[in-house]
């Protein structure tokens, strides 16, 4: 059964937004780790150390798993950043500070532990 119909939510019409190249699909009000879920993508970081892929862990932005680069900011938290019409979401290898100077991450302190 459709969750939508459960519910009688009415989303607004979908947009898109890109993904490391290619466009998905997103509604309002979804963050981008919804998003990205929904189109099947289900890791869009990698560790520092070995490369191993991570997505979303615990999906209400402590861990940090879930790091993305939108827009050119680095070091967003896909669990948190809601998705919006055009944006340029990519994957994130590391912590995202190894190419990324200090004035293109968040703004609001959120290191990576």
């Amino acid at each position: 059964m459709d969750p939508l119909m459960l519910t009688r939510a009415r989303p607004g019409a979908p947009f898109t937004v890109t993904f490391d190249g290619r466009e998905i699909e997103a509604l309002p009000g979804q963050t981008i780790a919804a998003a990205l879920w929904a189109s099947g993508v289900t890791s869009w970081r990698t560790t520092r150390g070995e490369g191993r892929p991570r997505g979303v862990f615990c999906g209400i932005g402590v861990c940090f798993d879930c790091l993305v680069t939108v827009d050119g900011r680095s070091g967003r938290r896909a669990c948190l950043v809601a998705a919006v019409p055009g944006a340029d979401v990519r994957t994130q290898v590391g912590t995202g500070h190894e190419e990324a100077g200090p004035e293109q991450t968040d703004p609001e302190g959120a290191e990576p532990r």
